[in-house]
């Protein structure tokens, strides 16, 4: 039965209950359920500020309801199509029943009973072979298209799943589910699938462009705060400074050698015991006077926090006690083997969010620490057996990929409660609607080599895409790399010049010979990494690294107009190159280069020994060489010289941007 309520449009039969109803500029949201009620959890959507005057029309056969450029059609029989404003077909639903002629009996929304009352979901649409996908978040793979791929939908260290898609027939699609499940995009099928659901409920919207797609995404998930002015600049990090006076030291260094230095940041272990989130007074004697001088330098301090509660912490007592923790159904109570036995607290609980807040504001905020490294956001396991956790409000594999959304809202609701604006937080993972919590993520625990790097390039673009503009890396890579190594330093170098050219530019890295703990307890169980500051890795590479400071220093009144226009709008830092030029049939099949704001195209250099390669110039723009002045025409490839010292990078002509 198809009817209209509320200005909704309603299809019911026997138990299932299907609502489309209109939710922003140009979009839809369908919710379909077999409980008795629907569901009314929103997750990463905000309710729209006004009600679209969406019209619905029932037919005898069918209805429709019309947002703006996008319809919505149910048959009789429940099948849902989606089509644009020029009667194009956008999605339509796999069905093959009787009713479709087909003895296959394959239904469109499918809920296989769980044992124990949930539903494992299954929704499934036609597929065009040549549509292009992009987004879903960040892959350690190097498809920038993600048409033909199977993706998990689970968060994992260097994994971040952010359920959006945008596809070159012109819509959005979120899967609005923080379950754990798939995602396939075949060329014979579409499907989604939730291990465990009581729900299927996501959001679809059309637009003419990407932009126009992206901007409609972030009015309806929200967007990121203003980034601050000091963010845009030079990061240093390493794993890990043992001390205050190692840390002040390398601060110190940066000044004399009058290289601009915008944020450093203390790694983990600099705690007394994980679970009581303090600085060791053994290691950090004086937090105060650490934060005042850098601060006289123009230099921020980030402080990493894990979620992680070693069992022999003062907190883990109260914590367990008043339900702050994360749960095991089977086995020991341990989620996570890290220098101790932990487990992580729960963020999907308001009280946990709150206890931990106290604990951050008490031992950190209150010194001027007000950025934080939100490190194990996953949040990670020693063990990824999802069925085996249970949160607040729900099993791990029904809620599980919200943690870090949550995580994220812990400080950024802090934070807004002391009265703090621009608000950004680095996390190692995201969901759909993290960015409205000023989430900057960085790539993970990846490896140290080129193939990492052209993995990250991919990630990068794919998470904008996905509605999450603020994302950076390691600078060459986390997992090991010996900076006396030339083989490393050239990745090193690459890496450097195409970090330059990211939302932020961050250095950080696990090197090698790590070096010895400090001590036994506390701060000084843990050892640290070699050194990797920019004059850890020779002359040559010092001198390159310092270039590059100064070019990322000289864009940033471009930076911050790119950083207005996520802020407002949405819209990605790192662009691939058809969101600028989506008339451009070429520029959609390019996935090694990228636009850096609208006027800046970047081409990484992304293989051992290279010197040269081959650089697409989109059509209708005429394009100056960044480091020569050489202008070329659009509409074809080009050569473009790379040595070590130069990436190849290519600014519109006529724009106002002078990196060098």
């Amino acid at each position: 039965m198809l009817t209209e309520k509320d200005a909704k449009l309603i299809y019911a039969y026997d138990a299932e209950r299907l609502v489309i109803e209109p939710w922003g500029a140009d979009a839809l949201r369908v919710r379909a359920t077999r409980s008795h009620q629907m569901p009314e959890n929103d997750w990463a959507l905000i309710p729209p500020p006004v009600k679209s005057a969406a019209i619905i029309n029932i037919f005898e056969d069918h209805a429709e309801i019309i947002n703006g450029k996008i319809t919505g059609i149910v048959d009789k029989n429940g099948k849902i199509t989606f089509k644009n404003q020029k009667n194009h077909v956008l999605l339509e639903e796999y069905v093959r029943n009787y009713q479709s002629a087909s003895s296959l009996n394959i239904e469109a929304r499918e809920f296989k009973p769980v044992l124990g009352g949930n539903y494992a979901l299954t929704l499934r649409f036609e597929s065009d072979p040549e549509e292009q996908i992009y987004g879903l978040g960040q892959y350690q793979q190097p498809f920038l298209n993600i048409k033909g791929c199977e993706l998990e939908l689970a968060q994992r260290n260097s994994q971040a799943s952010v359920p959006f898609a945008v596809s070159s027939l012109g819509y959005g699609f979120l899967w609005n589910n923080p379950a754990v499940g798939r995602v396939s995009f075949a060329r014979n099928l579409t499907t989604w699938t939730a291990l465990s659901a009581n729900i299927m409920d996501y959001w679809i919207t059309a637009g003419d462009s990407p932009a126009d797609i992206l901007e409609n995404y972030g009015q309806a998930t929200g967007t990121v705060p203003m980034m601050p002015e000091w963010a845009m600049g030079f990061w240093q990090c390493k794993l890990r400074y043992q001390t205050q006076e190692e840390l002040l030291g390398i601060a110190r260094e940066y000044q004399k050698r009058h290289v601009p230095l915008s944020v450093i940041v203390i790694d983990f272990f600099h705690w007394t015991c994980q679970g009581e989130w303090k600085f060791d007074p053994q290691y950090w004697p004086d937090p105060r006077a650490m934060v005042d001088e850098l601060s006289q330098m123009g230099v921020k301090l980030m402080v990493s926090v894990w979620p992680t509660v070693d069992h022999k912490s003062e907190n883990y007592p109260e914590m367990a006690e008043k339900g702050f923790l994360i749960r095991t159904d089977r086995g020991q109570r341990i989620t996570m083997e890290a220098l101790g036995n932990t487990v992580h607290y729960d963020a999907t609980h308001p009280g946990a969010r709150a206890y931990l807040w106290e604990k951050i504001k008490e031992n950190y905020y209150r010194y001027g620490i007000q950025t934080f490294w939100l490190d194990v956001a996953e949040p990670e396991y020693s063990y990824y057996d999802f069925d085996l956790y249970r949160y607040y409000l729900g099993p791990d594999v029904e809620i599980g990929n919200i943690y870090p959304l949550m995580y994220a809202k812990t400080f950024f609701d802090g934070m807004r409660a002391e009265g703090q604006e621009n608000i950004i937080n680095l996390l190692r993972c995201a969901w759909a609607g993290s960015q409205r919590y000023g989430t900057l993520v960085w790539s993970g625990d990846i490896g140290t080599n080129f193939e990492s790097m052209r993995n990250q390039i991919t990630a990068g673009l794919n998470m904008g895409m996905a509605g999450m503009p603020w994302w950076t890396t390691d600078i060459g890579g986390f997992h090991g790399g010996n900076p006396d190594d030339p083989a490393f330093r050239e990745c090193f170098t690459r890496w450097f010049e195409y970090a330059t050219f990211c939302p932020v530019m961050r250095l950080h890295g696990d090197r090698y010979p790590r070096s010895e703990p400090l001590g036994k307890s506390g701060g000084g169980i843990c050892s640290s990494g070699a050194a990797n500051e920019i004059w850890s890795y020779g002359d040559e590479v010092y001198a390159i690294c310092k270039n590059y400071i100064n070019i990322r220093e000289n864009m940033k009144p471009y930076i911050m107009e790119l950083m207005k226009q996520a802020h407002e709008k949405g819209s990605p830092v790192m662009r691939p190159l058809f969101y600028e030029f989506p008339d451009d049939k070429t520029a959609w099949q390019i996935e090694d280069q990228y636009m850096f704001g609208p006027d800046i195209l970047v081409a990484p250099i992304m293989y051992a020994n290279d010197r040269q390669r081959d650089v697409y110039l989109p059509a209708g723009e005429k394009w100056r060489c960044l480091w020569t002045g050489a202008v070329n025409a659009g509409g074809g490839i080009i050569t473009a010289m790379a040595p070590i010292e130069r990436i190849p990078v290519f600014i519109r002509d006529g724009a106002a941007v002078s990196p060098l």
